[in-house]
């Protein structure tokens, strides 16, 4: 607030309850802790703004928090690169990957069905375009966003994941 020059009415947001107001409380907390003090990111407050509304909306709670969050990653550079491989080479939907983070994805030639660090390859390619439709995509994605976001936090362990 001591930078605070203006302000402006832009309306209320909506208020939330039960389990949206869960989700946002995780995507506020995911800013507090990842982003530096005083560094503005507009874009950020667009996509937590969208987030919220959407919430309010009764929008897939799922769906909202992996938006919100392959956008945060985004604006803070550590932004995925989901429609190429670690070498260049553009996912393939049929392929399984496993996501090296600071590499990207790499082809997998065999894999294990149940080995939680390897994502299908539209997957990958699903999030790129945001559709998360697919059940498996969305759950390939959270447990993926979910790697990469706690490697970020360096740590720090979320209080509302506890809740």
């Amino acid at each position: 607030m001591k930078t605070l020059v203006r302000a402006e009415w832009q309306g209320g947001q909506p208020l939330l309850g039960g389990q949206a107001l869960l989700c946002a409380y995780y995507a506020n907390e995911l800013l507090m802790r990842l982003l530096p003090r005083e560094d503005p990111h507009p874009e950020l407050h667009e996509a937590y703004g969208d987030a919220l509304r959407a919430l309010a909306a009764n929008e897939s709670q799922e769906v909202v928090l992996r938006r919100f969050e392959l956008a945060l990653l985004q604006e803070l550079g550590y932004g995925l690169p989901l429609e190429l491989d670690g070498d260049g080479v553009p996912i393939r939907a049929d392929g399984h990957y496993a996501y090296i983070i600071e590499r990207g994805a790499v082809h997998l030639e065999e894999h294990r069905p149940d080995d939680p660090t390897v994502v299908r390859g539209k997957t990958l390619i699903d999030m790129a375009h945001q559709d998360l439709r697919d059940p498996d995509t969305l759950a390939q994605s959270k447990a993926l966003m979910r790697r990469l976001i706690q490697h970020y936090l360096g740590g720090q362990v979320l209080q509302s994941r506890r809740v």
